[in-house]
């Protein structure tokens, strides 16, 4: 089996990067759908405490006691976000540099192909310029 050249390595990292890269992204949408979730539930329970029914009056400490887990979990999620954010950038870069690194590796493999290829023209330029003359012994 032939070597695998340095550009196709580099297209297999590249490969790999990406998929962690898509990998973080949907880290990163999972907890902005957490977030929203967590939103939306403060904000029914601020509707809820606010309410003159008195059922609603009833809990409401039990309703101010979740709002405050709620307050919290977000607080936590926000804290994640911006971490995963972090990792999303680390990991696109990442893929990008690899990206230009492959590109570059490809532009000198074609450009060494292309060089041993006008070579092979010289050489066989020359060979075939011999005169036959010269292989012929004087006396």
């Amino acid at each position: 089996m032939a070597e695998k050249s340095r550009s196709e390595k580099l297209k297999r990292l590249v490969a790999v990067q990406r998929h962690l890269e898509r990998i973080a992204e949907n880290e990163l949408a999972d907890t902005t759908r957490q977030r929203n979730e967590v939103s939306q539930s403060m904000e029914k329970l601020i509707d809820a405490i606010s309410s003159a029914d008195p059922v609603h009056m009833a809990f409401s400490v039990h309703y101010a006691g979740r709002y405050g887990r709620l307050t919290l979990k977000d607080q936590q999620l926000d804290g994640i976000q911006k971490l995963i954010e972090t990792k999303v950038l680390q990991e696109r870069t990442k893929a990008d540099r690899l990206e230009e690194h492959m590109k570059d590796a490809r532009e000198l493999e074609i450009r060494e192909a292309d060089d041993n290829a006008v070579y092979d023209i010289i050489d066989q330029r020359f060979a075939g310029a011999t005169p036959a003359s010269s292989k012929v012994q004087k006396p």
